[in-house]
């Protein structure tokens, strides 16, 4: 039986963090501090879950962090991955994202063990801009040669995800446009969502679909394109010409939670039936107290069976949730 909510809506998508750690400090994520972390699973173990996971009907794995290239051993990770088949005998679609600091040497490896596609993120075009975002110096360029790699190994279409923040980077809309189309890339924009360390997130921050639409109107016209896939979290769009694509997550404005195909593994084995759950459930525990594939599968459908219709961004009594972005994973 496929695994479903008890909305009916299929679950195929799994998110798996591999560790919470990371090299950059994020304005919108961190706190500038390295904070509290979780005890990161061993690598088999992950792959164990997730084949209870592919034998429930996962069709997509997005592994995540943190930064999962600072994993040692993320390559033969993928490869093992890449052995896993679906239940219709199709391999299994894997993807990660990151944030690109090391991926100028590690995308051709990724490419040969079984990586089918990567999102790098990526929160301004302008070198200084980037480095006050991140935190770090010299990250732009590094960032920049990792995504030419991933391009040239053939890790197409690679995406760049860009969170735009009100009065910080919602100026590098059409710079970003301008990327789309010189890079070969897809763009997408996210609205800011609150799940920051610091939690400082307030509506007034939240760059819009519409405005980015606007924007990108404002300098070359846009035309939407059809979803790939119902579930598909962004709205797609094009320029006039054809040339360049980009994806605008707006889960503030436009919430498409009604679609929502996705559950998440976080690095310490905890379960998140959404992004802003209140709630973890320890399938690790379930393993590490002697549960067999069984016990597992069935833990994870009484999971999966109190997945949220939505969630409640901006609404009164608003909570936010019990883990950051970066403890969750993406």
């Amino acid at each position: 039986m496929a695994l479903r909510d008890k909305f009916g809506r299929a679950i195929t998508d799994l998110r798996v963090s591999i560790t919470d750690r990371c090299n950059y400090r994020c304005v919108y994520c961190r706190t500038g501090s390295e904070g509290p972390q979780y005890a990161d699973l061993k690598l088999d173990e992950y792959l164990r879950i997730v084949q209870v996971f592919v034998d429930l009907g996962i069709e997509k794995v997005r592994v995540t962090g943190g930064e999962p290239l600072l994993r040692k051993g993320v390559v033969e990770f993928v490869s093992e991955l890449a052995q896993l088949r679906t239940k219709s005998a199709k391999p299994l679609d894997i993807a990660i994202t990151t944030n690109g600091h090391l991926l100028a040497d590690l995308a051709q490896p990724l490419k040969d063990a079984g990586l089918n596609r990567i999102t790098v993120s990526m929160d301004a075009v302008d070198a200084e801009k980037f480095a006050r975002i991140t935190r770090v110096n010299n990250g732009f360029e590094r960032v920049l040669a990792g995504i030419r790699a991933a391009r040239r190994c053939g890790l197409d279409p690679v995406k760049v995800n860009c969170v735009l923040l009100r009065g910080f980077n919602d100026d590098q809309i059409v710079e970003f446009g301008k990327f789309a189309r010189d890079e070969g890339v897809i763009v997408r924009f996210i609205e800011f969502m609150p799940l920051e360390e610091d939690r400082v997130w307030s509506p007034q921050v939240v760059v819009t679909l519409d405005e980015i639409v606007s924007a990108l109107s404002a300098w070359k016209p846009v035309r939407q394109l059809p979803p790939n896939t119902a579930s598909e979290t962004a709205r797609r769009y094009t320029f006039a010409d054809g040339i360049g694509e980009i994806g605008i997550i707006a889960p503030v404005s436009h919430p498409f939670c009604g679609h929502c195909s996705r559950i998440r593994l976080t690095s310490d084995g905890k379960i998140r039936t959404c992004l802003f759950s209140l709630l973890d459930h320890d399938l690790y525990r379930v393993m590490q107290d002697g549960g067999d594939e069984g016990a597992m599968s069935a833990y994870i459908r009484a999971v999966v069976e109190q997945k949220e219709a939505r969630h409640h961004i901006g609404e009164s009594g608003f909570v936010p949730p019990s883990r950051s972005m970066v403890h969750i994973g993406g």
